[in-house]
């Protein structure tokens, strides 16, 4: 399995593909939105340097992946600058570690940026593939009538149990 993980920005062509993801799993749930909506968001992020910073995994030239390191994500905590966020495997690439590439990679992509401290939210209330890969749960909140769980890494001390 070679994965190789990339800018969004350096393969547009995958944007339509994860407009339809992100529609299908999250997007369908906003009123007004859409898949073009979301198309035209994720066009004005092709970023490389600045966030929001998205990146794609692609197997044999085939988009599996995505994930971004995105900025106040959540406006109900304004003081939680930098997060993890829109993370989706293909439901066919599953089970293959790529998720957890993702994660690294945006986790590696903000060491470099000077970002020590990130958050993310998921619906996954035990933390899921994260608590796996060292993030802690803070709390636990209603996010549009769905229970989800924030949870933080501090990205400086990543090395601190090992």
């Amino acid at each position: 399995m070679s994965i190789d993980i990339e800018y969004l920005a350096d393969h547009s062509e995958f944007v339509p593909q994860i407009a339809s993801w992100y529609f299908s799993e999250w997007g369908h749930k906003e009123p007004n939105n859409s898949i073009e909506r979301i198309s035209e968001r994720l066009n004005t992020n092709l970023n490389r340097n600045h966030l929001p910073i998205p990146i794609v995994a692609i197997e044999n030239g085939k988009l599996v992946g995505i994930a971004q390191l995105k900025i106040r994500e959540m406006a109900i905590y304004p003081n939680r600058e930098f997060w993890l966020g829109g993370v989706y495997v293909d439901s066919l690439a599953r089970g293959k570690g790529i998720g957890e590439l993702l994660v690294r990679r945006i986790e590696e992509i903000s060491k470099q940026l000077g970002i020590n401290e990130l958050y993310l939210q998921t619906e996954k209330l035990n933390g899921g593939l994260y608590a796996k890969l060292k993030w802690l749960p803070i709390e636990q909140v209603d996010n549009k009538n769905v229970q989800i769980v924030i949870m933080q890494k501090k990205l400086q001390n990543d090395n601190y149990l090992e």
